[in-house]
């Protein structure tokens, strides 16, 4: 995909720090730069960083529309990267299960989207990477997953532990432990085996963790965990070097990992709906408390702009730092210093939002137009940029 000629862009609210203000942007050979160039009239819209997705798993209904029909990878990748366009989402982590669940969720189902995301790297709009979310009782995988990291650069591992769940599920509501376990090509029996014998493996795990981790730091990894539920549980990661804490469960989960100085990161769908869909601890809570760092897509990648302007209409923090939990520090959170913010040397990732609508109408990855939707596209016409958009 070619990139925009050099542009400026004028007229439009740009988002510095937490300020919009009034600071026409140019963009030049996929970066922020300076000076003149074509001048595109944007009046009335507002200039936004990209929002970077670090939990995202939306992008199964493009790859298993329903859990029967899988589709090629390459194809439902293109599919996902339009829905991330449209939603001014310019970097995402696909969230990739490891786990003894199969189906979905199981190795082989990983590595395919791995070696998928790999392959069509080039072809994508969006920077799009795998975040894996490795179940920590899955004892006899780790060599795979080191292979599966090596050959294919994967850079983030949460690890999470859904043996508790399953095996309250299937005590309590065996009719839907049926359910899930025949979405991921299993009977009831043969998962609640598979999750018994995962549970047994609990002595080992800590010891064989620490070792996992070790290797994955070796690699350059960034570690985190998934769904804490308490401070000690926090505790236990951060000593295996899992520093990232995502989508805690309690208040004290999310306290801890403040007070050592490590990112939280929630879900912008609890935060849109007003609360979480299985009764944990609200996003807007932690949020209003300062206990949030980003949010992130979770299962819904509309939510993420939405979220920024449930944030701003409850007054929890003003629109510039609303939008920074889904793109600065967002970014900030893996080190991903080229992106997050609209500086000169930085990537030209941004969104134009319709402030009026609360519409993204135009998303620019690294310099290239992915979406262009509404009235903007009037102002490109206006400017020539048709015409020059069809001489690339």
């Amino acid at each position: 995909m070619s990139r925009l000629p050099d542009l400026r862009l004028t007229g439009a609210l740009t988002l510095v720090g937490e300020t919009l203000e009034d600071a026409p942007l140019t963009l030049a050979e996929g970066r922020i730069a300076e000076g003149p160039a074509r001048e595109v009239d944007l009046s009335g819209y507002w200039l936004l960083p990209g929002i970077v997705d670090l939990h995202g798993d939306g992008f199964e209904r493009h790859v298993r529309p329903r859990p029967s029909a899988p589709f090629p990878k390459p194809g439902a990748l293109a599919s996902a990267d339009a829905e991330l366009a449209v939603n001014g989402i310019t970097t995402a982590f696909l969230a990739q299960s490891w786990s003894w669940e199969g189906g979905a969720r199981s190795a082989d189902e990983a590595e395919e989207l791995i070696a998928a995301v790999a392959e069509a790297r080039g072809r994508l709009m969006a920077d799009i990477r795998v975040q894996i979310r490795y179940e920590t009782h899955l004892l006899e995988d780790h060599d795979r997953l080191l292979a599966a990291v090596r050959q294919h650069g994967v850079e983030y591992v949460v690890f999470n532990d859904h043996l508790p769940e399953a095996l309250m599920l299937a005590e309590r509501r065996p009719d839907r432990f049926a359910v899930w376990a025949g979405s991921n090509g299993h009977t009831a029996e043969s998962l609640l085996a598979t999750v018994q014998a995962a549970a047994a493996e609990g002595p080992q795990v800590p010891d064989a963790l620490a070792r996992l981790s070790a290797r994955l730091a070796a690699e350059g990894v960034r570690l985190g965990s998934h769904d804490d539920g308490s401070a000690e549980t926090r505790a236990f990661f951060r000593g295996l070097g899992a520093r990232v804490c995502e989508f805690p469960t309690s208040r004290a989960a999310a306290e801890a990992a403040r007070a050592a100085g490590e990112p939280v990161l929630m879900g912008a769908p609890n935060a849109v709906r007003g609360g979480s869909q299985a009764g944990n601890v609200a996003a807007m809570e932690l949020i209003e408390d300062g206990l949030c760092d980003a949010l992130v897509s979770d299962y819904y990648y509309p939510a993420l702009a939405q979220a920024v302007w449930a944030v701003t209409d409850q007054r929890a923090a003003g629109f510039g730092a609303a939008w920074g939990l889904v793109s600065t520090r967002a970014a900030g959170v893996l080190g991903m210093a080229d992106r997050g913010r609209l500086a000169p040397g930085l990537r030209a990732d941004l969104v134009v939002m319709n402030p009026a609508t609360r519409r993204v109408e135009g998303t620019v990855a690294q310099g290239r137009l992915t979406h262009l939707a509404g009235a903007l596209g009037g102002r490109f016409v206006a400017a020539g940029l048709d015409r020059a958009l069809a001489a690339e």
